[in-house]
């Protein structure tokens, strides 16, 4: 899986979002993650389209998320900027099975970032059940 400069940009954003304890101006969201500006104002608002988060013009306004932060998966974002990835062209004859494969693969990868959540990563006290007694 490749994962576009948009699509980290976003999850950047997003989880900065996550942690901010109200509206956060997007000037503010670039400066923290690195992003710049007229890029994340396109970001803010391909996300906000998409519903994944609010917005208010004003002095007293600016972005917050949506839904909580455990209620965003990382799926949801990537969706968002990289779009849904459409099969592959089918193999010709010995090749054939890989197209299973990478169905499956897709079906992993989409499974793993969809039960990822924003709410996982900034919360200190994550507790990842596949890393017990580790």
């Amino acid at each position: 899986m490749r994962i576009s400069a948009r699509t980290q940009y976003a999850l950047g954003a997003m989880l900065a979002l996550a942690e901010a304890d109200g509206p956060v101006h997007a000037e503010w969201i670039a400066g923290s993650q690195d992003i710049p500006r007229r890029f994340c104002d396109n970001i803010l608002l391909q996300l906000r389209r998409a519903g994944l988060i609010h917005s208010q013009r004003g002095p007293d306004g600016g972005y917050w998320l949506a839904r909580p932060a455990k209620e965003i998966a990382l799926a949801d974002v990537i969706r968002v900027t990289e779009g849904v990835e459409q099969a592959t062209r089918p193999f010709p004859k010995a090749a054939a099975p890989l197209a299973a494969i990478w169905a499956q693969l897709r079906d992993h990868e989409d499974a793993l970032l969809g039960e990822i959540t924003l709410g996982d990563i900034v919360s200190p006290a994550r507790t990842d059940p596949r890393h017990a007694g580790r």
